[in-house]
């Protein structure tokens, strides 16, 4: 029968937590949960760790002066508003409080319900409870789930937005997670969310080091080359933001194309399975998407990083081809984050019932075919927006910066409207316009924008809509920073 305990936290305060016979167990820590299941008690595997000052130190600062999840005011990150403290309480599982007794260990909040299976995610084995660990998605484990857990490829972008938004608020911060992988990124492609767990962990380049290289296809070429070496050997290499980016690469490129990026068919050594791997994911390591090396590319890779369209193909190679074996070639989280958001603007619905991604991303309309079933998108379908934006200080000169495909009733927000506005976790995302189908016609409507003019220089008001003729040229707002929009339309 399971037992109640008792953890006395350092500041006093008493928390109640449910012994088990087969607490779930980590790398470092096993878990004990809350009798209400709010939140887990964790605790330590080895004693040295748990007796270590460094730990309980590192521990200290990232409950306190590194954590995103608390604004400045209340004793987090700092620079850290209310606001963005609430957004990243909801991407990190993020410790709250140190145990001192009945040993040294951290409490952490629970994981929100839909980070874990539930009875009906799988009829072909119990998956009931356990965490939704990408691997169970991005691998061939994926046949044994119900098409309700599987997502589609806009939650999929979606969630990858959302870990680079993440990875890139950490690496501002000065930290490092180190472990970055497909256990500690729980995700739920049914609704596109994901959480960073096990912070714990986290490195403070130059104050605390590194305690774990990594999990196997995650862990940074150089850090795996390097793991002969003696600890105290100064050409080894340990954990920072560079193998963050690294490891985040691996992820998103799984969730997009859901496979891993660097295991073809290439044999690296005859010797044994053990060296070949060693050598497939470290010092010779090759992108199974090289246009330079086509030696470790399947016979039949199906959709590839050109599906993707631009921002994405290019960050692809800068990650697994330029920075594969060269780690300050790698894109910043930062990167990531726009090169995705502005992915994400290209997205189309298939039309197909029965394509399984559902959306795709059309970036070129001379081949408007969805890479995933190949249906192919009807020419009166095709209408994008170009946004264009002043040059400050040139009256009249615009100058390109980014371009959306229209879908039906697909929304628009204060980062389509003005140049100035990013959609990162401070941006405000009441809509502020809308683009359908009606009565044959494209048109965008303005929901609540002030200084939306018409092709003709007439103003829109709410309610009002613009037709996407085109060659229809027209400003979304006429206030500072206002895009200028240009459409085309059938090409």
């Amino acid at each position: 029968m399971d037992k109640i305990a008792e953890a006395i936290l350092e500041n006093g305060t008493k928390l109640q937590y449910v012994i088990t016979d087969n607490p779930p167990k980590g790398g470092m820590k096993y878990t004990y949960f809350s009798p209400d299941k709010s939140y887990v008690i964790q605790f330590f595997n080895d004693p040295d760790t748990a007796n270590n000052p460094n730990v309980k130190k590192r521990i200290e600062r990232i409950i306190g002066k590194y954590n995103p999840t608390l604004s400045e005011q209340d004793g987090g990150a700092n620079g850290n508003t209310k606001e963005s403290a609430s957004y990243f309480l909801k991407k990190f599982c993020w410790p709250t409080a140190i145990v001192k007794y009945p040993e040294f260990g951290i409490v952490c909040p629970a994981y929100p319900e839909n980070f874990f299976f539930d009875k009906d995610s799988s009829e072909f084995i119990d998956l009931n409870g356990k965490d939704k660990k990408s691997n169970w998605f991005t691998s061939k484990n994926r046949k044994y789930l119900s098409e309700k857990e599987c997502g589609n490829f806009r939650s999929m972008l979606q969630m990858s937005i959302s870990l680079a938004r993440s990875i890139r608020r950490l690496h501002q911060a000065g930290l490092a997670h180190s472990d970055l992988s497909c256990n500690n990124v729980l995700i739920d492609p049914s609704s596109g969310d994901c959480v960073v767990i096990d912070i714990d962990s986290l490195v403070v380049p130059g104050i605390f080091p590194p305690e774990v290289a990594g999990t196997r296809g995650y862990i940074a070429p150089e850090v795996l080359e390097s793991m002969r070496m003696s600890a105290d050997d100064e050409n080894r290499k340990t954990p920072s933001t560079y193998t963050d980016l690294h490891a985040m690469s691996v992820l998103i490129y799984e969730y997009l194309l859901l496979r891993h990026p660097l295991i073809g068919p290439k044999i690296y050594s005859s010797e044994s399975a053990e060296e070949d791997d060693f050598l497939a994911l470290g010092s010779k390591a090759t992108f199974i998407e090289n246009p330079y090396d086509t030696s470790n590319r399947p016979k039949e890779l199906g959709v590839t990083i050109k599906d993707l369209g631009p921002y994405l193909e290019n960050l692809f190679i800068r990650a697994f081809v330029d920075g594969l074996h060269n780690p300050s070639e790698r894109p910043t989280a930062m990167e990531w984050e726009k090169g995705l958001v502005k992915t994400w603007d290209l997205l189309h619905k298939c039309e197909n019932p029965n394509c399984l991604a559902e959306w795709f991303i059309l970036h070129d309309t001379n081949k408007a075919v969805c890479p995933f079933c190949e249906h192919s998108v009807k020419k009166d379908d095709i209408i994008r927006l170009h946004l264009k934006k002043q040059l400050r200080g040139k009256c009249g000169q615009w100058i390109d910066c980014g371009v959306i495909d229209v879908y039906d009733n697909m929304p628009l927000f204060k980062w389509h409207i003005f140049s100035d506005v990013f959609p990162d976790e401070k941006a405000d995302r009441d809509l502020q316009a809308y683009t359908c189908k009606y009565q044959g016609q494209w048109i965008l409507v303005n929901y609540c924008v002030k200084g939306m003019t018409s092709p003709s220089g007439n103003l829109v008001p709410a309610r009002h809509a613009v037709s996407l003729s085109d060659g229809a040229v027209f400003r979304a707002s006429s206030e500072e920073n206002g895009f200028l929009i240009s459409v085309t339309a059938g090409k």
